[in-house]
């Protein structure tokens, strides 16, 4: 074998050794943290961790803005078409409000299922880019989707080890933590998949109408609206609108409203003594019964049927654990 092969092969299993080590350190830090399965926010706004004992089945839900790192364990999203496995030392990052569904597969009580969980906006990933002057071209004239799995390298998990290491640290959390996040960002936006996670279509509404039609859908999910129409107000093409928004979102504008009508109809219901068709009205639906059907081929059983079997359960699923 050639020399410079074997000190590739040393390396890289030195590569993958430090990575391994610096994993468990952070899950060694998470131990010191009262955890309950689901979420545990922590006193860093931004930080939550996520811990699973069991398997959870595939469930339907909403990403938000984030990126989560798994620690241990593994998980599959479903996305679209597309069905993606990812596990430890791999992140989900979410740039949009994005329908999707998920699992947790081999979680135990011995070894749960470990994530750490980092919110942000795009107004913030916009910031960075332009504070640090980061300009990132697509590398390929397709549109992506907004939402991705990647590979943590040995600088996050660095971020992630300084972060963890403020929860201990009320008066200091405050201000470093939110120097820490800018750094994360830089990170990402720098990094081997910066063309994925600063995608200019959803951060600069004015050079391309698809990042305002998502945004004015999800401020107005209630409203009836045409894609002919809103293809118009945002100065686009039916046919390209309906493109690039399907390209990102994995879904039509249609569809992708329908959904999250059913999503906050579904967490009216969870949260309080509201009927099906209390929620319905809620959320824009005209037709309680067209409300029951659209909701029961999504989450597969009617709107009461499906809320009582969740309360019934011992774990409900959110997509705000992505």
């Amino acid at each position: 074998m050639p020399e410079q092969h074997l000190d590739n092969r040393i390396n890289n299993g030195l590569s993958v050794s430090i990575h391994k080590k610096a994993l468990d350190q952070l899950i060694a830090m998470t131990d010191r943290i009262p955890l309950a399965d689901g979420r545990t926010p922590t006193i860093i706004p931004f930080l939550s961790i996520i811990k699973h004992s069991r398997d959870i089945p595939r469930s339907i839900g909403v990403l938000t803005p984030s990126f989560c790192l798994i620690l241990q364990g593994t998980k599959k999203l479903y996305l679209g078409q597309d069905i993606f496995q990812y596990s430890e030392g791999d992140y989900l990052a979410s740039l949009i409000d994005m329908p999707a569904s998920a699992q947790v597969t081999g979680a135990t009580k011995e070894l749960p299922y470990l994530g750490l969980r980092i919110d942000f906006t795009t107004q913030e990933i916009a910031s960075v880019a332009m504070e640090a002057e980061i300009n990132t071209e697509p590398r390929e004239n397709d549109l992506s989707a907004g939402a991705f799995i990647g590979k943590s390298d040995a600088g996050l998990l660095d971020l992630f080890f300084r972060l963890l290491k403020l929860v201990d640290k009320p008066k200091e959390a405050r201000f470093l933590s939110e120097l820490i996040k800018k750094e994360m960002i830089f990170n990402l936006l720098s990094g081997g998949y910066g063309h994925l996670f600063f995608q200019r279509v959803l951060f600069d509404q004015r050079s391309d109408g698809v990042g305002m039609a998502i945004q004015w859908i999800k401020e107005n999910y209630t409203r009836s609206f045409t894609v002919e129409e809103l293809a118009k107000s945002c100065n686009m093409s039916t046919s390209g609108l309906h493109h690039k928004f399907k390209a990102i979102t994995t879904m039509g504008p249609l569809q992708y409203q329908k959904q999250l009508r059913l999503q906050e109809a579904r967490r009216l219901m969870m949260s309080g003594p509201i009927g099906a068709t209390t929620a319905a009205l809620t959320v824009g639906y005209e037709s309680p019964s067209q409300f029951n059907r659209e909701y029961r081929r999504l989450f597969g059983l009617p709107p009461l049927q499906d809320i009582k079997a969740m309360r019934k359960s011992s774990y409900t699923w959110g997509f705000e654990e992505s």
